[in-house]
């Protein structure tokens, strides 16, 4: 199978490589120059892409030409600009797969989809994205967009991110007054990113995803937990006001695909 992976940075290049060992064709997509070479070396066909509200700067015809799947691993930038409009950007896209040899769409999308709240609400991927925030409404909107009748389209909706280079712990440590300790964490490891997405390929179901360890700790616990486990300075914690959180559950994942997650979160 000929595979496009939009977006080839933390998830995706490893992903890419993935796809490659599995017999599957890969072309891969990065905004920088520099990082075209890089592709190369790890047998990914490049290609230099960025998306604008306005257009698309890149070759997205030959990128998509030929490849039966695209996989879409390009998050709202909203933290370096919250005026971004993500939602028009992807629509962009969505014209030149239209016109493509696409089959099928698979959206890594976010948990960020669903608001937190102090009855630490539990959400499946049945329940109505109901999230405030500019980057939860362009998400939410993305993928109402992202569907069309001329492709299959999966979305996955991925907890936090862990995995090499890659923990909140790392950004926590030593802080103080850290907000929500009650709170449940909804994390997935980078590992298991990858194994998910193969296995939606595998089976050919589409519609939507959750990717999340069962397993939900309070974040207070769990993060003093891996401090100490990674000899860093533990958080501190704000307990006067009051906790707020969810739990997501990957339902779909678990009875349709018969996933079983092998990277503990505590590991």
């Amino acid at each position: 199978m000929n595979v496009s992976v939009l977006g080839c940075g933390w998830l995706g290049l490893p992903l890419a490589k993935d796809l490659i060992n599995r017999g599957h064709v890969v072309k891969g997509s990065t905004t920088s120059q520099e990082k075209l070479h890089d592709l190369t070396a790890q047998g990914i066909i490049p290609f230099q892409i960025k998306l604008f509200e306005e257009g698309i700067q890149g070759d997205i015809a030959s990128f998509l030409d030929d490849s039966q799947v695209l996989i879409i691993d390009i998050p709202p930038g909203l933290r370096k600009d919250p005026a971004e409009n993500y939602i028009a950007k992807i629509g962009r896209l969505k014209e030149h797969i239209e016109r493509s040899s696409i089959q099928q769409v698979i959206f890594i999308s976010s948990t960020s989809v669903f608001k937190d709240g102090e009855s630490m609400p539990v959400y499946t991927e049945e329940d109505i994205p109901n999230g405030i925030g500019v980057n939860s409404e362009q998400l939410i909107g993305t993928e109402k967009l992202i569907s069309s009748d001329n492709y299959s389209t999966s979305i996955i909706r991925f907890g936090g991110l862990i995995g090499p280079g890659r923990h909140p712990v790392n950004y926590l440590s030593g802080r103080k007054n850290v907000k929500n300790p009650n709170a449940s964490v909804n994390l997935i490891h980078l590992e298991d990113c990858v194994g998910l997405i193969d296995n939606i390929l595998d089976s050919g179901l589409n519609g939507i995803f959750h990717g999340v360890y069962p397993e939900h700790p309070a974040k207070e616990a769990y993060y003093k937990e891996i401090a100490q486990k990674k000899d860093l300075a533990l958080p501190q914690f704000d307990h006067h006001t009051a906790s707020v959180g969810k739990i997501i559950k990957s339902v779909r994942v678990e009875r349709e695909l018969g996933y079983t997650y092998f990277k503990n979160i505590t590991g």
